[in-house]
């Protein structure tokens, strides 16, 4: 037995952090942009908010190898919230740009 601990590999390093925090970012952004911005009001601009949302997602797929499920979620999420989020703005007569 050795009195050093081994290094654990279940640890999370800084850039899975990182990652992790800027998946869900994206997938916040994209419900804003989807129109869940209105229900706090905020301005639900869904052609300038969602593609940035997903480029956050990939961004955090690209990141970390530990994160890139929740970070394919987060793209495709912000794919339909992007779909979504244009139906409610001409819907509504809301601002799309």
């Amino acid at each position: 037995m050795s009195s050093v601990d081994e290094a654990r590999s279940d640890r999370l390093s800084a850039a899975d952090t990182i990652a992790g925090l800027l998946a869900v970012a994206s997938i916040v952004l994209s419900g804003i942009g989807m129109g869940l911005g209105l229900l706090l009001q905020l301005d639900a601009r869904p052609a300038r908010v969602v593609p940035v949302a997903i480029i956050a997602a990939l961004v955090a797929a690209r990141m970390s190898a530990r994160f890139q499920s929740l970070a394919l979620k987060a793209a495709l999420f912000g794919a339909l919230a992007w779909v979504v989020g244009m139906a409610v703005a001409v819907i509504t007569d809301g601002p799309l740009l």
